[in-house]
């Protein structure tokens, strides 16, 4: 972040808007900017169908996406299909899916939806929140990434990443339970935009805003972040701090690969 003359750009931390108005122009205007930033935003797990993605989502807690995407690929050889899953032998489950942590507890959830999809859908995935929500492991978050993402319902995902920056950075809203957050920040766009806004917010905070040290510095939305300065300002300091995850390569952040077809693919299902 530097002038035409070499010296650095000075950032003054943005206000936080009085009104609802207010804030809504600049959530509206930072997810404007966070387009052009990533343009490519999209869902870092690997999937094929929608089984794949609501088990692929359960087993993500408390790990991440690459942990995930370097675990399935091995259970899903084994267990295609949710009446594959749901008679499985537990052991043999946890041995595939230990290296994402919590194995015992993602496998009791993995097996018993599965086990729901069998005999409550005749082992489909629903598309309709309120019957995913009935599945064993499943809540709102996980609900609305396989609605999203599997069946081009949209949905807004309410992880650590977007509690962290609409309400601690950007302070779109002061909820703090994940139901109350989903609910304010859906009040602030149309409801077509969810699914984007979800993903450009995740890959924000999984790149720059990190929860430790965000690295206001080398952050391209700084100039309209009200917490600017919580992290490294230093450029050069602050681009070291910058994480890359599937999509991200260094010399690279804030474009797609090279061969990236720019946008994830078209949804797996029809509408609910």
């Amino acid at each position: 972040m530097a002038n035409s003359s070499g010296s650095k750009a000075v950032i003054k931390r943005a206000k936080v808007a009085p009104t609802f108005t207010g804030r809504v122009r600049q959530a509206r205007r930072i997810y404007r900017e966070l387009g052009e930033v990533y343009p490519y935003a999209h869902p870092e797990l690997d999937f094929e169908n929608p089984f794949q993605l609501l088990v692929a989502t359960v087993m993500s807690a408390q790990t991440t996406d690459l942990r995930v995407n370097q675990t399935t690929p091995a259970l899903f050889a084994k267990y295609p299909t949710a009446d594959d899953l749901a008679a499985a032998d537990p052991q043999e489950v946890e041995e595939l899916i230990r290296p994402t942590g919590f194995f015992r507890a993602k496998t009791r959830s993995i097996i018993g939806l599965s086990a729901a999809l069998r005999d409550n859908f005749g082992g489909e995935v629903p598309g309709r929140l309120k019957d995913l929500v009935t599945l064993p492991g499943v809540g709102r978050k996980t609900a609305n990434v396989v609605l999203g993402n599997a069946f081009g319902v949209p949905g807004i995902t309410v992880d650590t990443h977007f509690q962290r920056l609409v309400r601690d950075r950007w302070r779109w809203t002061d909820e703090t339970e994940p139901d109350k957050i989903e609910a304010a920040v859906a009040g602030m766009f149309p409801r077509k935009e969810w699914t984007d806004l979800s993903h450009r917010v995740i890959f924000h905070g999984r790149r720059i805003c990190h929860a430790r040290k965000p690295a206001c510095g080398a952050c391209p939305i700084a100039a309209l972040c009200p917490s600017y300065g919580v992290g490294e300002t230093d450029p050069e300091k602050a681009e070291k701090l910058l994480k890359y995850e599937k999509g991200g390569f260094p010399g690279q952040r804030l474009n797609p690969p090279p061969g990236y077809p720019g946008r994830a693919a078209p949804p797996l299902g029809g509408a609910a």
